[in-house]
């Protein structure tokens, strides 16, 4: 598959975001269409569409048609880093103070996402943020989040949830976890992102 010579629509740019980050699942077209709110035949046209161009796997079990991620393909994988880059520089408008606010950690973090309710909707209470770091970066995470706190630019309270990359193996099992993993915007750092649901996948 030579990405550069293949078309993508909009939704499935959406599918196949979804259907990586949801590394554990894999959906039909009907169970696709009720997550994403779209048209079941549609959705079963676009999903047979990404699975020949190499994006999807295909599988099919009893009567049923299912469909997950193809992380086997390097092209596959090429083009989720590239859709998550994109991610990066493509937050919603109203967490644009946020994104300010966050700049501030990427000289020390591995990688930072955002999760929960603030990327769902304008209309939420918190921002939830996960840092992976080292804890040699414990006192610039700390002196960081204190600058963002004093600053008030930021009027909902942000909820940081702080792990190193350790943690990952230790904990994805967990399924808090992995709800945070595949519901989130990356902020930073797309690559790490990749490597941490390929060690989750193993």
């Amino acid at each position: 598959m030579d990405v550069n010579n293949i078309q993508f629509t909009r939704i499935e740019i959406r599918i196949a975001k979804f259907m990586f980050k949801h590394f554990k699942e894999r959906y039909n077209s009907r169970q696709l269409a009720n997550v994403l709110d779209i048209n079941h035949a549609h959705a079963n046209k676009l999903c047979n569409s990404l699975n020949e161009k190499g994006i999807l796997f295909r599988e099919e079990i009893g009567n049923s048609v299912y469909f997950s991620y193809n992380y086997d393909n390097a092209m596959a994988v090429k083009f989720a880093n590239y859709l998550f880059s994109l991610e990066e520089r493509g937050f919603p408008k109203w967490l644009a103070v946020v994104m300010h606010g966050l700049e501030k950690f990427k000289p020390f973090i591995k990688m930072g996402l955002v999760f929960g309710s603030s990327v769902q909707h304008k209309d939420f209470n918190d921002i939830d943020v996960l840092l992976m770091y080292d804890k040699s970066k414990t006192h610039d995470i700390e002196r960081i989040k204190n600058e963002i706190r004093k600053s008030h630019l930021i009027e909902k309270p942000i909820r940081y949830l702080e792990i190193t990359e350790k943690d990952i193996v230790l904990n994805k099992e967990d399924k808090i976890f992995y709800n945070i993993l595949s519901n989130n915007l990356v902020f930073y750092n797309s690559d790490k992102y990749l490597e941490v649901i390929a060690n989750c996948l193993k």
